[in-house]
């Protein structure tokens, strides 16, 4: 074992990080709720506006396009400012882009939420771009994998409070009618039913807003390091340049995307994966959506243990190793999912998330390992990797719309594209580990 592995991950030149460690960790917290309350709207806006899951899945074009379009001018201005600055933008976008839901449901429309949303992202790009770097700076470089891995634990249980509010706040309160008796009402019996469900949807939203406008005032009115914090001229494309050069960097940005692209499938879909299996033992439409969402919850929890118990291993085992075995586990699960037919295959669903669990941070770290300062672009470019998760799942949806493909289910078929993704992990996986074994 490395003797840096010994190191305190919390303090550098005797100075201690806790206090803001602790509050900006929370902000990990605050994201991954925003994320996983949003993966099952998709299932939730087909439903109250009556369309296809690709149309959707526009909403997760939307949210992780607020990531890809941010993340750049996040990087110039936390280079032009400091990270606590764009901890601070970031809280103020997401705040607004919340409390937008309730503006959005008086129109009685989709579009303008998904405007919301993509204010929302926009936020929580500045977040991820400043506080991601920032952990990593709040001690010593050998251990910064470690201690954003920390940071990173915190994400998923964010996640699963999204997870629960979802499902008992909103999927549970919502109209129980089905896709098929939603699409034979009249048209102000269906005005009626949306305003309905429109109403339950906005108020969890209308309530994070509310908390995160007091996260911003309690880390406005705190003292931060500012050992991270040094101005610099904005030079984006010399930066660019320069780090794009660098291979373990430029291939951890491609196997984030896929990454992203893999976590955001397996998230968004065991609902639509989960109700057909459901379904087809005799379970309602309403009753499967619900207890799929349940499914979706033991996959978090999966996924928090995992973290930790893989952030442990961190310290005995190379990152690049654990990170191609996990991607090697999750494509044989993958497979699971794909031809095993029933409670199998949603079991493999959930599974998958104890090995997606180390993946973003580990990446992350690693891509970012000897940037120095050049870190906060990198990390941007980390950041609009997240463009995965927008990009794959619409992808994924319109196969799942097929229905049937190749005389199999098509949301089984459509679980080819995580497959693919977990093989350029192990790719990234393998050569970090023989770059650095």
């Amino acid at each position: 074992m490395d003797k840096k592995n010994n190191q305190p991950i919390l303090s550098k030149d005797g100075v201690s990080y806790l206090v803001p460690f602790i509050l900006v960790t929370s902000c990990f917290a605050l994201w991954g709720f925003a994320n996983d309350i949003t993966n099952p709207m998709v299932k939730a806006f087909s439903k109250i506006f009556r369309m296809s899951v690709t149309d959707g899945a526009l909403v997760q074009v939307a949210f992780y396009g607020g990531y890809f379009a941010m993340a750049f001018p996040a990087a110039m201005f936390i280079r032009k400012y400091s990270y606590k600055a764009g901890v601070l933008m970031g809280l103020g976008l997401y705040a607004v882009g919340a409390l937008l839901f309730l503006p959005a449901s008086w129109t009685g429309m989709y579009y303008p939420f998904l405007v919301a949303y993509f204010i929302l992202t926009c936020g929580l790009s500045f977040l991820e771009t400043s506080c991601n770097p920032y952990i990593l700076s709040m001690g010593t470089e050998e251990t910064s994998t470690r201690r954003l891995n920390l940071a990173q634990c915190f994400n998923p249980m964010g996640s699963l409070c999204g997870m629960y509010v979802a499902m008992n706040f909103i999927q549970a309160r919502l109209n129980p009618a089905s896709t098929e008796e939603r699409s034979m009402l009249s048209d102000a019996d269906f005005a009626a039913m949306r305003d309905s469900d429109l109403s339950v949807l906005i108020t969890p939203y209308l309530i994070i807003g509310a908390v995160i406008a007091l996260m911003f005032l309690v880390i406005y009115l705190t003292k931060m390091p500012t050992n991270a914090d040094k101005n610099h001229d904005v030079r984006p494309m010399a930066t660019l340049r320069r780090i794009c050069r660098i291979p373990h960097y430029r291939e951890g940005v491609i196997a984030q995307f896929f990454y992203v692209g893999v976590q955001i499938m397996c998230w968004t879909f065991i609902i639509q994966y989960g109700t057909r299996v459901l379904m087809n033992e005799g379970m309602s439409e309403i009753d499967a959506e619900v207890l799929s969402q349940r499914y979706n919850i033991i996959a978090m929890a999966i996924f928090v243990t995992s973290r930790f118990i893989c952030t442990f291993f961190l310290k005995y085992i190379n990152a690049g190793a654990l990170l191609g075995v996990l991607a090697v586990v999750g494509t044989l699960l993958t497979l699971g999912v794909i031809f095993i037919d029933g409670r199998g295959g949603l079991y493999c669903l959930v599974a998958i998330s104890a090995c997606m669990s180390l993946m973003f941070p580990t990446i992350y770290g690693i891509a970012l390992q000897g940037l120095g300062d050049d870190a906060k672009f990198g990390a941007a470019g980390l950041i609009m990797a997240i463009l995965g998760g927008s990009v794959l799942p619409p992808l994924q949806a319109s196969i799942i719309d097929q229905q049937t493909l190749f005389g199999m289910p098509a949301v089984n078929v459509s679980f080819v594209l995580p497959l693919v993704c977990f093989l350029v992990i192990i790719a990234y996986g393998y050569r970090t580990y023989a770059r650095t074994k």
